[in-house]
């Protein structure tokens, strides 16, 4: 920016600075080795060059290009399916419990969407999944599935063939099941994706327009550690069949717990629908539940709106998820410049007071899938009285089991499917 100052009289030259706000991020390059299950290859991460735009007092400052993002070596289990997979197994029981909570269009603490300047944020763009670039840096994961679900889950090129997965004309990326009509194997093709980079620590912010809905469906988008439950799992968006109210929950090792199962005293806009335990082994795999009140924040309920943005913030204090519909996503997020303590109220939190982060959780990665039946869509079959699920899916379909529902009736799949915006991942460090 330049100032051009007047020549004064008798030659007296007054020079103004400027001063510009140059916002850079150094770059350090560590090579992470992963040996995973079924495939003996390296897989490297590739860091992501951005170019962040901040308005300040009417002031357009552009930003330098990033260089490449940090690498992070991690130590990863032989057997993939204990170290990238969390079983998920135990929400079942949570599942049941609660009473349906009232309904409402949008988040109640959610801020409205502005276009006023946004601040610079400690939040430092690591990672980011979008675009016809999408699936780079994501790991198919084609092991039997481990909540028992009655899926074949293929790899990235039988996926693309298949056109279960794929960039659509909006520029989203899409994750789909098979709709075959009548399968003979019992086991419906699907995806699953793991992300190549690892996080201790993060804020994840899932921009999706579409998820999974249906009788049969357990769509979840999840953050999990190695050697499960060691490393922790964070389920952010979660839930089966026709449910349309997200589920958060954590699955811990001994010693994770909530604080209170008073909402008003979290602070937050879900309901605790299970234990205060988020351990594995003290809830038979259920951990601890919070769900969210909205009933548009999942199935069929959030596609009709067009869907919206989740985040998880994992740090020092603790573990929080809040979801924003697209007409009131903050203008920070917009911005690439996050700014959780303006977001106001969570769905929900889990204080570091009662669970340590450092403790219980390390060594993520994001994981997109859909199962079908299983431990959690296929036990609550006749379940009913969930909000959205009202009547249960034995009723609604006329079938007496999941896996017959799912083996016989492929165009029941047509909308259970992903279309994803993007995934980013931000880190302070």
């Amino acid at each position: 920016m330049y100032l051009h100052v007047p020549l004064l009289l008798f030659l007296l030259a007054n020079v103004v600075p400027s001063n510009a706000n140059v916002f850079t991020r150094g770059s350090e390059s560590i090579t992470r080795a992963a040996k995973r299950a079924r495939h003996n290859t390296i897989k490297r991460s590739s860091g992501l060059i951005r170019d962040l735009r901040l308005a300040y007092s009417g002031t357009l400052v552009d930003q330098q290009a990033d260089s490449p993002g940090k690498y992070y070596c991690v130590k990863v289990d032989t057997d993939e399916t204990s170290s990238t997979n969390g079983t998920r197994s135990g929400s079942s029981s949570v599942a049941s419990l609660g009473a349906k909570p009232s309904a409402t269009a949008t988040s109640s603490s959610a801020p409205a969407a502005s276009s006023s300047a946004v601040a610079s944020s400690p939040w430092k763009l690591k990672q980011s999944y979008e675009g016809n670039s999408f699936f780079a840096g994501w790991s198919f994961f084609t092991d039997t599935d481990p909540t028992g679900g009655t899926v074949d889950y293929i790899d990235g090129s039988a996926a693309e063939s298949a056109n279960l997965t794929g960039i659509n004309s909006a520029g989203n990326a899409y994750l789909k099941v098979d709709t075959t009509p009548v399968i003979t194997s019992g086991y419906r093709r699907s995806v699953r994706i793991t992300t190549d980079f690892t996080y201790t620590g993060a804020l994840i912010v899932l921009d999706a327009v579409h998820m999974p809905t249906g009788c049969g469906t357990w769509p979840a988008f999840w953050s999990n550690g190695p050697n499960w439950p060691d490393g922790g799992e964070i389920d952010i968006v979660e839930g089966v069949n026709d449910y349309t109210n997200d589920q958060v929950t954590l699955h811990t090792n001994t010693g994770c717990s909530l604080p209170t199962s008073n909402a008003t005293v979290l602070a937050i806009a879900g309901d605790i629908v299970g234990s205060t335990d988020c351990s594995v082994s003290g809830t038979g795999d259920a951990g601890c539940g919070i769900r969210a009140s909205q009933t548009n924040s999942f199935g069929a309920a959030f596609n009709d709106i067009g869907g919206g943005v989740y985040t998880m913030q994992w740090d020092d204090t603790g573990v929080s998820v809040w979801y924003f519909t697209r007409s009131t996503i903050p203008a920070d997020i917009s911005a690439g410049a996050p700014q959780p303590s303006g977001w106001g109220m969570p769905i929900a939190n889990f204080p570091a007071s009662s669970c340590n982060p450092s403790q219980f959780f390390y060594d993520h990665s994001a994981i997109f899938d859909t199962t079908l039946c299983g431990a959690w869509a296929g036990d609550g079959w006749t379940a009913s009285g969930i909000p959205g699920q009202e009547q249960s899916c034995a009723q609604r379909t006329n079938t007496a089991t999941c896996a017959e529902f799912v083996a016989n009736n492929g165009a029941a799949f047509e909308q259970a499917y992903w279309e994803v915006k993007s995934v980013k991942i931000y880190q302070t460090s």
